[in-house]
């Protein structure tokens, strides 16, 4: 008897041109639409997500499909968050056509990502997607602030905003999104994605990046709201001008450049250094946490 094939039937460009064509959709470039075509490389990004059977992920920007199959092959349930009314409808008709057998492990949420609240969606322990390049670190500091469930993070975005929150302080590109994103675990890049994989073909590079979050109960600081309202502004203020010493990018914050130079002081900080030479655990002390 011949053994039926278990694993899912992922979108290559035929497929994917089907769809589109099918939707009457022409992917926009106001909602950062990149279709991926290229099955390798959906199964490159959940390979790297290191996700198991028991994993509730959550991906953003679902599109044609491409990532959703792959991921609801390989995990207990996949919420797909998807803002455009066209590509939410068709999903489900996608995972009956190409993988029926994964079928009830996929919820729809249509609705934009930067509104989703922590009632929308249970218990979510990794975000794995290929991110709307336009919203992406908006879209990623949301989740992990709304989701504390949330583990395991590996997102695709453009390959200028990967090197910049995986930077490391003291680097040209290190700034406010490499502090904040640091703020939940340990950052880096999980590796680079061509052109030629997306339909159309973007006119820039793209890179993949990891955050795998403090364990619970290891914290180093709460990652609480609390803790980010904050600890934010002080970020923020920091590399608002770059070329600004902290004594006097913070003098703004703290009422004043003799109370910043106190303050920076008192949390073991040089007043006369620059934002990018802090890292995150320098800002959390300064912010008294």
């Amino acid at each position: 008897m011949e053994q039926r094939d278990e694993s899912a039937q992922l979108l290559g460009p035929v497929e994917i041109r089907q769809l589109a064509e099918k939707l009457d959709v022409t992917p926009t470039k106001k909602l950062g639409q990149n279709f991926v075509h290229d099955p390798n490389t959906v199964r490159r990004i959940v390979a790297a997500a290191e996700l198991d059977q028991s994993d509730h992920v959550v991906e953003v920007g679902p599109g044609l499909g491409s990532l959703t199959l792959a991921l609801a092959d390989s995990v207990a349930k996949v919420t797909a968050v998807e803002i455009d009314n066209r590509l939410a409808a068709e999903l489900p008709a996608t995972m009956a056509w190409r993988a029926p057998q994964f079928a009830d492990r996929l919820s729809i949420l249509n609705k934009d990502a930067l509104k989703i609240t922590a009632g929308d969606i249970e218990q979510p322990t990794a975000l794995v997607a290929n991110l709307p390049y336009n919203v992406s670190v908006p879209v990623l500091l949301h989740l992990l602030a709304t989701f504390p469930s949330i583990r395991r993070v590996l997102v695709m975005v453009q390959a200028e905003v990967a090197d910049r929150l995986a930077a490391d302080p003291g680097s040209k590109i290190y700034g406010v999104p490499s502090v904040k994103a640091a703020f939940y675990g340990d950052v880096r890049r999980a590796g680079h994605i061509g052109r030629n994989v997306f339909w159309p073909a973007p006119k820039i590079e793209s890179g993949l990046v990891r955050i795998d979050r403090f364990e619970p109960g290891t914290e180093p600081w709460p990652l609480n709201e609390e803790a980010r309202k904050t600890v934010w502004p002080l970020i923020d203020a920091a590399f608002a001008q770059r070329r600004k010493t902290l004594r006097a990018a913070l003098s703004g914050h703290f009422g004043g450049g003799a109370a910043a130079e106190e303050a920076l002081k008192a949390a073991d900080i040089d007043p006369t250094l620059r934002g990018e030479k802090l890292g995150v655990a320098d800002f959390v002390r300064l912010a008294g946490i």
